[in-house]
């Protein structure tokens, strides 16, 4: 079956960093887009970053651009997510999700980044 661990969250202060992983199994990983999307306290989704199956194109929301940096490595089946100059408001549960098309994903159960002082 499809499985998607995320891991690397945790607590951290105002600018510091955090690298994010996502381990991916059951499908083959280098035929999928994958996204990392994060939910913070009292809000919904938010898009973060996705990146195309060759890791050439990346895209990311406005509130992350230039602080964050997704990769991936095929051979590992594995997704990153390298974050920086975090911001208190950036702390959200952050979930990795395989792009299925058409609006379809997969997700993972997600880990949690605190960003405090």
């Amino acid at each position: 079956q499809v499985q998607l661990v995320e891991s690397g969250g945790g607590l951290v202060q105002p600018g510091g960093s955090l690298r994010l992983s996502c381990a991916a199994s059951g499908f083959t990983f280098s035929s999928h887009w994958m996204h990392w999307v994060r939910q913070a306290p009292g809000k919904g989704l938010e898009w973060v970053s996705h990146i195309n199956t060759g890791g050439y194109d990346t895209y990311y929301a406005d509130s992350v651009k230039g602080r964050f940096t997704i990769s991936r490595d095929n051979a590992k089946n594995t997704l990153y997510l390298q974050m920086n100059s975090l911001k208190p408001e950036d702390t959200a549960l952050y979930y990795c999700a395989r792009d299925r098309g058409g609006w379809d994903f997969d997700w993972g159960q997600g880990t949690q980044v605190t960003v405090s002082s």
